[in-house]
């Protein structure tokens, strides 16, 4: 059935959204990335082009396959050119207004009602989504993890109107035509990975906030102790401080457990602006770009 799915939009060219669009043009697929405005979109053609040119520099792929890759790509400011497209997956800041207004919009302007919407949303429920359309049963999520183009997961998310034959049809396009691995989750907050990952996460924060350890001492720990391949604080750093301050959130809204609460420092550091890696600073400091 994944075969039938060949015009892909992706709404939102950031981190996430532009990753999820070069994994689409590599797989060989008509991809539409849709920005606010012709400057964002922009941007997005230049984070997917610096991402296939390291890709090349790396020896991950050859030279022609990555301006095959860049010429399947079309970036638009306006959300109107994702008329036609067979999967539209959304890739917004993580905050749940703002995804809601997307998917109104997208109800209103794919005109095939086949089509699937999916988001990649790591705390907004797919039901919440699903409800601002008039097609729940074809609203799925589809959440992928930072470095897209690298990290092999796709988590694939029902709620309770989401057809089977959308999360059948959403996981063979996942395994067979972008060769990623599928897992299924329900709906719940933090589905299977994040459900997991945050506590340790916040854990890890609140061990540098009462100043038992240091961000660099805490990360070293985990990684030559345990053999992690990255440190919790380097970590909450690469996903975004306001995407695991966000994730907390909801988690700790939706299961009122201590652990899944934000500690102050991360709420502290998200209002200065100091959201990790994107920002050149988190719990520890980097080089911009």
């Amino acid at each position: 059935m994944s075969t039938s799915i060949r015009r892909v939009g992706v709404v939102g060219g950031g981190q996430m959204g532009a990753g999820i669009a070069e994994v689409c043009a590599r797989a060989g697929l008509d991809t539409v990335v849709c920005e606010t405005d012709a400057t964002t979109a922009r941007a997005a053609r230049e984070r997917v082009a610096v991402s296939l040119e390291r890709a090349v520099q790396r020896g991950k792929m050859d030279r022609i396959s990555a301006e095959d890759a860049q010429a399947r790509l079309l970036f638009t400011g306006d959300l109107d050119d994702l008329a036609d497209r067979q999967l539209v997956i959304e890739a917004v800041v993580e905050n749940a207004e703002a995804k809601i207004e997307v998917f109104a919009a997208l109800d209103k302007i794919v005109e095939d009602r086949e089509a699937i919407l999916a988001t990649n949303t790591s705390a907004v429920p797919v039901m919440r989504l699903g409800m601002a359309t008039g097609r729940a049963d074809r609203v799925v999520g589809l959440h992928f993890f930072n470095p897209v183009p690298v990290l092999p997961l796709v988590e694939i998310v029902t709620s309770l109107h989401t057809s089977d034959r959308v999360a059948a049809l959403t996981e063979g396009f996942v395994r067979d035509t972008l060769g990623k691995t599928a897992i299924r989750s329900q709906d719940r907050a933090g589905f299977v990975v994040n459900a997991l990952l945050v506590p340790y996460l916040l854990a890890a924060v609140r061990m540098a906030e009462s100043g038992f350890a240091t961000a660099t001492d805490i990360d070293e720990g985990m990684v030559l102790g345990c053999a992690h391949p990255m440190g919790p604080l380097r970590l909450a750093d690469l996903i975004g401080l306001d995407t695991v301050a966000a994730i907390a959130q909801s988690l700790y809204d939706e299961f009122k457990e201590p652990l899944y609460a934000p500690p102050p420092l991360l709420q502290r550091m998200v209002q200065a602006g100091l959201l990790g890696r994107k920002t050149g600073r988190g719990f520890h400091a980097y080089g911009r770009d």
